[in-house]
């Protein structure tokens, strides 16, 4: 074991509390809301209340990782909005940057997911549908 000490380690844990989450990115649908946004990184959470369908959009030049904390989350992407995917809790969803896609909650519960994108420029843009 090293007994350099490593500057980086002492950096602090930062805590975001639920309640300190604020709005961001709307998009007709669902409900984001922001726990922090530096350079290069967004997080935060997504509710989806049940039968509700998105917008279309995407997220520019972020990669996108949702974990479902709960309900259902289907995901339309891909050419005209062909291609479905759908995930419960536990599962995680990656959507590419700039990946148009649109989101629903086919359950009866409202969908909840984790957000975290990592890159630059806008994080979210409506847009009027699918790629072709």
């Amino acid at each position: 074991m090293s007994t350099d000490a490593d500057p980086r380690s002492a950096v602090p844990v930062h805590l975001i509390p639920d309640g300190s989450l604020q709005p961001a990115d709307p998009t007709p649908g669902m409900a984001r809301r922001m726990a922090a946004h530096s350079e290069g990184m967004w997080t935060g959470t997504v509710d989806t209340e049940p039968g509700a369908t998105s917008g279309w959009h995407h997220h520019g030049e972020h990669e996108t990782t949702l974990y479902v904390v709960s309900g259902r989350m289907r995901l339309e992407s891909g050419p005209d909005g062909r291609e479905v995917v759908e995930a419960g809790p536990g599962d995680f969803l990656r959507v590419p940057a700039g990946a148009v896609h649109r989101e629903s909650n086919p359950s009866d519960e409202t969908a909840r997911a984790v957000i975290v994108r990592c890159g630059s420029g806008a994080p979210t843009v409506n847009v009027d549908g699918p790629a072709t």
